[in-house]
């Protein structure tokens, strides 16, 4: 789903620069402190549009949920969308991924959700999916013992990989699922979701859990990826396109 570019989209996201963050570094380990009365801090990775975003906000208002975009003319819609609904208990950020360790303190973040992110189909790419070692041990740096990532995806074979990075780096698993929304939509859908959905597409969900066996970074780097090619969805070979 190409994002087109957007007409005014300075004065649009001046608009709605309250909600907004442009220096979360200097948030580490304060988050709860800044944005109070929130009972849980929740971080959504990639929110494009913003429909999942807004819509898990308005359903719970207790949690503070910071969504991460680096496209501006998706971000731009995600937080108009927000303002438009009256939300205070959602702000924005635009920054790499790789930086969530600098931008929030070891456990200080409740739960992580990653939704149809870029499968990065080739090998050499897996490095990049957000599923891929070195970013599950970030994740378990900013989440307490008992912290969860939430992970949907329409991609198959993608999910078959990260299923065996989760376990592979100690990740106890619950809710999984090849079809979630089998027997009738369940949860709040993000505007992908929605549009697989409608064209029948299956979405592959699971829960994960931080426990004691889980590797943060103090475990290292975990290596070079080999052999880590995604076959698409007829179960052709990506690796060499």
């Amino acid at each position: 789903m190409r994002i087109r570019k957007k007409p005014n989209l300075i004065p649009r996201m001046e608009k709605c620069a309250h909600v907004q963050v442009f220096e979360p570094e200097q948030l580490r380990g304060q988050w709860k402190h800044t944005f109070t009365g929130f009972d849980a801090l929740h971080v959504e990775l990639g929110c494009g549009k913003g429909r999942f975003t807004a819509n898990t906000a308005q359903a719970n208002p207790n949690v503070c949920l910071v969504a991460i975009e680096k496209v501006p003319d998706a971000m731009v819609v995600a937080m108009e969308r927000v303002c438009e609904m009256g939300l205070e208990n959602v702000r924005f950020m635009d920054r790499d991924v790789v930086k969530l360790p600098e931008i929030f303190e070891n456990g200080e973040v409740d739960r992580v959700y990653i939704n149809f992110c870029d499968p990065w189909p080739k090998s050499r790419d897996a490095k990049y999916r957000l599923t891929a070692p070195d970013f599950l041990r970030k994740y378990a740096d900013i989440l307490p013992l008992g912290g969860q990532i939430h992970f949907k995806t329409d991609n198959t074979p993608l999910f078959t990989w990260s299923l065996e990075q989760f376990q592979n780096e100690g990740w106890a698993l619950s809710e999984v699922t090849n079809d979630l929304h089998a027997n009738g939509p369940v949860g709040v859908m993000t505007d992908y979701e929605a549009k697989f959905h409608a064209e029948g597409m299956p979405i592959n969900r699971l829960v994960a859990t931080k426990v004691a066996a889980t590797k943060d970074t103090s475990a290292g780097s975990a290596g070079r990826l080999r052999n880590a090619f995604l076959s698409d969805a007829k179960g052709h070979q990506e690796d060499n396109k």
